[in-house]
């Protein structure tokens, strides 16, 4: 992320340069991205105990996707938009230079935050604690090879790799376009920053308030997906039918515009860590990394189809609206048929016993 950020930053004038530079940054992100991502699962069996883990996960997890949220409302409070939609004071000064100016402002800060947090993690970031909290944090994991094969054999984790890929890969996709996609219902790039703003940091406390509950009452993880689930494809089908108001003639005002993609944030941005520990229970042995490896390279693959169709159907977006409760539906359909097992925690409580 450093490299990334870094190439992102030099000062060239050939701007061919300048954007194969910045490409090559964005995918050296991109390669960071699964390590960082997906390590919360791993530090919660490595540090936390049994009745913590869940917990752990969530804030791990979902801290992350703060950065997200800042994301949502770095952009347009600092970059002055260039369509028209936006209401800053800033509009009036929005030439040419003075955006690329601020977009390389962006980009300089990002740089010295990820340099920060590098060199913090290389003065101090000790690989576990002196002694496992739990049986499973020092029991012996299988070879990359074995995992692999037991994951790609395992019938019960490919329906719930599924059923959390496809509606986090489509929600990812939409939530990048989000300020597209309302700029027709005359939403401006500000605020749909901060509809996507709240809908994260509302999935972040509920999710860390779920993933104590879970912690609590051990054993309701399907449980708990089932409601997050059957609430974002009710929020998605509300979002989508209220932007068809010529159909539909539902009112489409701010109110309803904020409150079904907020919703929708939350319900299914609060189902992250709950995934994670289910994914990490249902196939143990097999590393916590890798697993959920696999379930986010699926989640980005649906992101970058959805992405790719989106090039070449970007006149209209009723189809992409179409495409969340479809995925959400689908996902509950697949939670409702999985069987649930908790091999982890079995482990733990009857051998500590």
């Amino acid at each position: 992320m450093v490299l990334g950020a870094g190439l992102r930053c030099v000062p060239v004038s050939d701007l061919e340069l300048r954007k194969k530079l910045i490409h090559g940054g964005q995918l050296l992100n991109g390669l960071a991205g699964p390590t960082v991502m997906n390590a919360a699962p791993f530090l919660s069996t490595t540090w936390f105990s049994p009745d913590e883990r869940a917990t752990a996960t969530a804030i791990a997890s979902l801290l992350n996707y703060l950065g997200c949220a800042g994301a949502f409302l770095v952009g347009p409070l600092v970059v002055p938009s260039p369509n028209g939609t936006s209401h800053l004071p800033l509009l009036s000064q929005s030439n040419t230079e003075h955006i690329k100016d601020r977009i390389e402002a962006v980009l300089y800060a990002e740089f010295g935050i990820v340099s920060l947090i590098f060199s913090a993690a290389l003065a101090y970031f000790p690989s576990r604690p002196p002694f496992p909290p739990s049986v499973a944090a020092a029991s012996q994991r299988l070879s990359y090879r074995r995992s692999f094969c037991r994951l790609l054999s395992n019938f019960r984790f490919l329906m719930i790799a599924l059923a959390y890929a496809i509606p986090l890969g489509v929600f990812s996709g939409w939530s990048g376009v989000l300020d597209l996609i309302l700029t027709p219902v005359h939403v401006s790039q500000v605020d749909a920053g901060w509809i996507g703003f709240w809908s994260i940091v509302g999935g972040c406390v509920v999710g860390i308030a779920m993933a104590r509950f879970a912690d609590f009452i051990r054993g309701m993880l399907k449980f708990i997906l089932l409601l997050l689930l059957s609430g974002a494809t009710l929020a998605s089908t509300w979002f989508t039918l209220t932007c068809l108001t010529s159909v539909t003639h539902l009112p489409l005002t701010t109110a309803t515009l904020y409150t079904s993609c907020i919703l929708l944030g939350i319900f299914l941005n609060s189902s992250i860590p709950i995934f994670f520990e289910l994914f990490v229970e249902t196939v143990y042995p097999v590393p916590e990394g890798i697993t959920c490896g696999v379930v986010t390279f699926l989640s980005n693959v649906f992101m970058g189809v959805l992405l790719f169709f989106l090039t070449f159907y970007h006149t209209e977006f009723s189809w992409f609206n179409w495409c969340l409760p479809g995925s959400c539906l689908l996902s509950l359909l697949l939670i409702l048929c999985f069987r649930e097992s908790y091999d982890r925690l079995y482990l733990d409580v009857v051998v500590s016993v």
